[in-house]
C-alpha cells in the first residue's frame, strides 16, 4: 500500500513537511519550520503527526527555513536515518539550521532575563548542539538529474526548481510489489528568465503532482518594471536625505538585489555615492555559498563571473559583527542597508526598521513575500503603528511593496511548470488557503484537472 500524508504546508504557507508510506517504508519530503504569526509558529513545538524514529530516509527540496527548519527537532525526538539532497542545499541548510538555532537561544534567554516571575522559562525549539548534531546525517550528495535508491521500492530524481541556489523538485518512483505509481513533489518553484539561476525544469510525466500555491492567484509585476521601481525608490529617497531598508531573505533574494544594485550602481541608475550596507552574518556567508556553486548557474551568469564578481560594486560593507550592525544606526541619510529577516519576524532588520521606519525622508522596500501574522505583513497592510522589541514605532517612511522579485512562480508560471500531461490527481500545498490554493484548484479544475487540498495528517492512498 502506498499513503500520501502532508504534515505541514496543508492549507497554509509555511512548515512543508511530507510523508510517502510505501509498505513498511516511510520517507519524507522536508521538515519546515512554521512561520508568521505566534499563533501559527506554536505549531513548531506540537507533534510532528509521525513517528521522527520510523521515518528512513528525508529528502530535502531547498534550504529555506519553512523547508529545513525542524530538521534538528526531528534528530532530537529520534530520527536516525540518512538526508538527501544537493550539495548546495546541505551547505545552505547548515547555515539556516545553526542561525536559527542560534536566534532561538538568544530569545530564551532574552525572556529569562524578562521573567519577573520566576517562572520556568520557555526552552528552545532546538539548541546549536542538536542543529550540528543533525548535520551528521546528511548523506551522499545528489546532482540534478540523476536517480538515486531511497529505500525498498522507492528511488528520487531531483530536477532543478529554479528557486534558490541548490533547489529541486523531487520525482518518486514508487512500487509496493503490486502498485507502481510515480509522484512528483514541487518543492519551490522558480521564475523563468531570472538572473543567476537556471530556469525550472518542466514537471516530467508523474501520476499525482503534490504543487506548492503560494502566488497560485496571480501574475507578477514584470522583473524589468520591478527593478525600475526599485531604482526609483532608491533614487527619491536619497533625494530626501533618508535611508533605504530592504527586509531580504538570505537566500538568493539578498544575492539578486546585490546583482541589481551591482547593475544600477554601474549603468548610472543609482547615484554612485551611495552605502550598501548588508546586514546579515547568513546572508554573507550564503553569498560565499554562491561563489563555490556554478553548476547552479545560468549562462547568462557564468559568463558575468569571467569579467568579475556580479555581487560586488563600489560601497558595499559586509557587517557580521553586532557592533558594526550597531554602528548603522548612527548613519542618517545615503545607506541602502539590507537585512534579514524577509518578513521582519526575527533578524538584524528589526533593529533597523526601529530606527528608519519613524521617519519620513526613509523608505523601506518588500521585496517578498510577506506572510499573514508577520511585522512585514502588518506594515504592507497599513499599519499606523507597529510593535517592535516592545515599542510602539509610527509608521511614517515611505512603503515600497515590488512582488515581480519573488522567488516563488506566479500562477501563470506554475500553470506552465505543471504543463498538459495527463496526472491522476494533483495536490495543493503551501499557500494560503483562501487565495493560493483555492484559485489554482478553481483553474485546473476548470481544466478538467482532479485536484486535492489535503488537511494536516491526512493519510490519502495513492490508487
Amino acid at each position: 500500500m502506498i499513503i500520501y500524508s502532508c504534515h505541514g504546508a496543508a492549507k497554509q504557507v509555511t512548515g512543508s513537511c511530507h510523508m510517502i508510506t510505501c509498505n513498511d517504508h516511510r520517507v519524507l519530503i522536508d521538515c519546515g519550520m512554521f512561520q508568521g504569526s505566534p499563533e501559527v509558529e506554536r505549531g513548531n513545538a506540537e507533534p510532528f503527526g509521525f513517528d521522527p524514529a520510523g521515518i528512513d530516509v528525508l529528502l530535502l527540496t531547498h534550504a529555506h527555513l519553512d523547508h529545513c527548519g525542524r530538521i534538528p527537532l526531528l534528530v532530537r525526538q529520534g530520527f536516525r536515518g540518512r538526508i538527501l539532497t544537493t550539495a548546495a542545499t546541505r551547505e545552505l541548510a547548515r547555515v539556516v539550521m545553526l542561525d536559527a538555532a542560534g536566534l532561538q537561544e538568544e530569545d530564551a534567554r532574552r525572556a529569562q532575563r524578562r521573567n519577573r516571575r520566576g517562572e520556568p522559562a520557555t526552552p528552545p525549539l532546538y539548541t546549536l548542539d542538536d542543529a550540528l548534531h543533525a548535520l551528521d546525517f546528511f548523506g551522499a550528495d545528489v546532482g540534478y538529474g540523476e536517480t538515486v535508491p531511497v529505500v525498498d521500492g522507492i528511488t528520487a530524481r531531483f530536477l532543478d526548481a529554479g528557486h534558490i541556489l541548490g533547489s529541486a523538485s523531487i520525482l518518486l518512483d514508487v512500487d509496493d510489489g503490486t502498485l507502481h505509481r510515480s509522484l512528483l513533489f514541487s518543492g519551490d518553484l522558480g521564475n523563468r528568465g531570472r538572473p543567476i539561476l537556471r530556469d525550472p525544469v518542466p514537471a516530467p510525466a508523474a501520476d499525482y503532482v503534490v504543487m506548492e500555491t503560494t502566488y497560485g492567484d496571480r501574475p507578477h509585476r514584470s522583473v524589468p518594471d520591478s527593478i525600475a521601481e526599485m531604482y526609483q525608490a532608491i533614487r527619491d529617497t536619497l533625494t530626501h536625505r533618508g535611508n533605504v531598508v530592504i527586509p531580504t531573505f538570505a537566500l538568493e533574494r539578498t544575492q539578486e538585489i546585490l546583482y541589481y544594485l551591482n547593475h544600477g550602481i554601474r549603468d548610472g541608475a543609482i547615484p554612485a555615492h551611495v552605502r550598501v550596507f548588508l546586514d546579515s552574518p547568513m546572508a554573507i556567508s550564503a553569498t560565499e555559498i554562491f561563489r563555490r556553486h556554478p553548476e547552479c548557474f545560468d549562462d547568462e551568469f557564468l559568463a558575468e563571473l569571467k569579467h568579475g564578481d556580479p555581487f560586488d560594486m563600489p560601497g558595499l560593507h559586509f557587517t557580521r559583527d553586532t557592533s558594526e550592525s550597531m554602528a548603522i544606526n548612527s548613519i542618517e541619510d545615503g545607506a541602502i542597508i539590507l537585512a534579514g529577516s524577509g518578513m521582519c519576524n526575527g533578524g538584524r532588520v528589526r533593529h533597523h526598521l526601529k530606527h528608519n521606519l519613524w521617519r519620513e525622508r526613509c523608505s523601506v522596500v518588500f521585496v517578498g513575500y510577506a506572510a499573514q501574522g508577520t511585522l512585514a505583513r502588518r506594515i504592507v497592510d497599513g499599519a499606523t503603528t507597529v510593535r517592535i522589541f516592545n515599542e510602539q514605532i509610527a509608521v511614517r517612511a515611505q512603503v515600497w511593496t515590488i512582488n515581480g522579485f519573488s522567488a516563488h512562480a506566479d500562477q501563470p508560471g506554475l500553470l506552465s511548470w505543471l504543463g498538459d500531461a495527463p496526472r491522476r490527481k494533483v495536490l495543493l500545498v503551501h499557500g494560503e488557503y483562501e487565495r493560493g490554493m483555492q484559485a489554482m484548484r478553481d483553474c485546473l479544475t476548470g481544466r478538467g484537472v482532479a485536484c486535492q487540498l489535503p488537511g494536516l495528517h491526512e493519510p490519502i492512498k495513492v490508487d
